[in-house]
């Protein structure tokens, strides 16, 4: 029977994250991260055929995390108030995670998803299929009951939150706890009128 590993596939997406926040995509090797983990340079290449795999799971992951509370969230009711919660989510996912906070606010194309496989692109393009159905749904239900426009709902739930955090990620640095109220209270004002 072989020796246990001694780094895991999360062991390395840590790193990439770190090394991510730090120095932007390009210090993301994968002798850098082999580096950053304390492994030796072969044993990345166990788990990531080559950067370009390293990258999409290390997207692949952070979106997935990112959007179980968020779509969770939206799911609530009453449909106004799960409106409210998924926008303070986003300030409190980023709190928790502002190293991912900041590979989310840089995007997939940032990561290079063009050089991504095929079943990368696509299992990343489901997560997002998943988060556009489930936003679609709520668009629908906010708009009658609100009187708004697609635009100004797409305004409160998505680029507010993406606003108010952006600021704090780019330093660095996680969103103060105020801005989780500040949005919550923004966002409420906006669906009300």
């Amino acid at each position: 029977m072989g020796r246990p590993p001694r780094h895991t596939a999360d062991d390395f997406l840590d790193a990439a994250v770190r090394i991510f926040a730090a120095e932007g995509v390009a210090g993301v090797t994968m002798s850098a991260v082999a580096r950053e983990v304390g492994a030796p340079s072969g044993s990345i290449y166990h788990r990531f055929p080559g950067r370009p795999a390293l990258l999409a799971a290390v997207w692949h992951r952070t979106l997935t995390r990112f959007q179980q509370g968020y779509l969770e969230a939206l799911e609530g009711e009453p449909v106004t108030e799960a409106a409210v919660e998924a926008a303070a989510q986003v300030v409190r996912w980023c709190r928790a995670h502002p190293a991912e906070g900041k590979l989310l606010y840089g995007g997939e194309s940032a990561l290079g998803v063009d050089d991504w496989s095929t079943e990368d692109r696509a299992r990343v393009e489901e997560a997002n299929h998943r988060l556009d159905a489930a936003i679609t749904k709520v668009l629908r239900r906010l708009r009658p009951l609100t009187g708004r426009s697609t635009d100004e709902l797409m305004l409160a739930l998505v680029d507010l939150p993406y606003a108010a955090v952006r600021r704090h990620l780019d330093r660095g640095e996680a969103p103060p706890p105020r801005t989780i109220d500040l949005v919550a209270r923004t966002t409420r004002t906006l669906l009300a009128g």
